[in-house]
């Protein structure tokens, strides 16, 4: 197999050693970039843009194009899987992603059946092969899911964004009927991971956008549980090469030890979270993602750098940092910004692995 030119994140998401902190931004292809609206309008609309693989490849590239980032993010939605179990997503003006066929009855919910990702998510494999080979082994290319009970969020609520009424009544009122949703759904995103590793993905990421809207004893049962399903299912190695798989709860800071326990080989953090305090509870297990928060980007090249830098010194010396927001990255950040932010990370970076790569440089020396 072809190396890869910048393995920098998959080193750092094993912990092993690296020269610098690898970076990237969570929807770093999106609507900050005028670029990407373009793609957009030629599409016709989201949907359309995420089920051509053309559009998906070329939306996926223009961020690598713009900012030397250490890693591409396949393009597309969380939602491809309720959608291909037959919900019905459609996308409203102004009103984000809904569904035209919520799960509110019993008989729905029993009735549902995990897709076959080769049949009827065969649009998001074309689009990781197309933009595996479009990237040409420049970086690494990060597959992705939602969690299932953020799935579950959208698929009982109709849409994002509310007060997770619907779902929370069923979890108290019926749990057997939100298990049985979150079991299908694990069962989904285990096998739609496990198809895009099949198809080119160097590595894997699970949203878990919703789970920090649980209660403490919630999020274990209806959360945890079933991303920790997911990650004993998940192909390991492809190609003879291993893939690092991340999780990531919004406002998880309370649970670090709990997600580092699940099997994933790194945490990603909200802004909320001190990195060095995370490190200190579960940096010798896993490997820490992110945390700036995304409000930063609004700010001056110097402050931004100020930020980073302050984040850097917080989590010390060594590898096992992959920087990155705490969440994603607003539609009106100036892509300047986002410049100054991957630029400041590359450079000031390097201090915090010198021992990495004097280390690097005797093995190198020795062999």
């Amino acid at each position: 197999m072809t190396r890869l030119k910048n393995d920098t994140l998959l080193k750092a998401l094993l912990r092993q050693p690296t020269e610098y902190t690898p970076v990237w931004l969570m929807r770093q292809a999106g609507r900050y970039l005028s670029e990407y609206n373009q793609t957009r309008a030629r599409a016709g609309n989201f949907l359309a843009l995420c089920k051509n693989p053309d559009f998906a490849t070329e939306v996926t590239m223009q961020p690598l194009a713009r900012f030397p980032l250490d890693a591409a993010i396949l393009f597309s939605d969380i939602l491809t899987i309720p959608d291909a179990m037959g919900l019905g997503l459609y996308f409203a003006e102004g009103e984000g992603p809904r569904f035209e066929r919520p799960l509110r009855e019993e008989w729905e919910i029993r009735a549902l059946t995990v897709p076959d990702p080769a049949v009827h998510l065969s649009y998001v494999m074309d689009a990781v092969s197309q933009i595996r080979k479009t990237l040409d082994n420049r970086v690494p290319l990060i597959g992705f899911s939602g969690s299932p009970f953020t799935l579950a969020c959208y698929m009982v609520e109709g849409a994002g964004g509310t007060d997770f009424r619907q779902i929370k009544t069923m979890l108290y009122r019926r749990p057997d009927l939100l298990h049985h949703i979150l079991d299908i759904n694990a069962q989904a995103v285990t096998a739609y991971l496990n198809a895009q590793i099949e198809s080119g993905a160097q590595a894997v990421m699970i949203f878990d956008t919703w789970g920090g809207a649980l209660s403490h004893a919630a999020y274990q049962q209806f959360s945890l549980r079933y991303m920790t399903q997911i990650l004993a299912g998940l192909r390991r190695h492809q190609g003879g090469e291993r893939i690092p798989s991340i999780v990531f709860t919004k406002g998880g800071g309370l649970w670090l030890e709990s997600i580092a326990d699940s099997g994933c080989d790194a945490v990603g953090l909200d802004w909320t979270v001190n990195i060095a305090d995370a490190r200190r509870r579960v940096g010798h297990k896993v490997a820490l993602q992110g945390n700036l928060d995304p409000a930063v980007l609004f700010a001056e090249p110097e402050i931004i750098a100020a930020e980073v830098e302050q984040i850097l010194a917080d989590f010390g010396e060594g590898s096992g940092h992959i920087f990155n927001l705490g969440h994603g990255i607003s539609q009106f950040t100036p892509p300047e910004n986002a410049l100054a932010l991957v630029e400041a990370v590359h450079s000031l970076s390097r201090r915090f692995h010198r021992a990495d790569a004097e280390g690097s440089s005797i093995s190198a020396a020795s062999g």
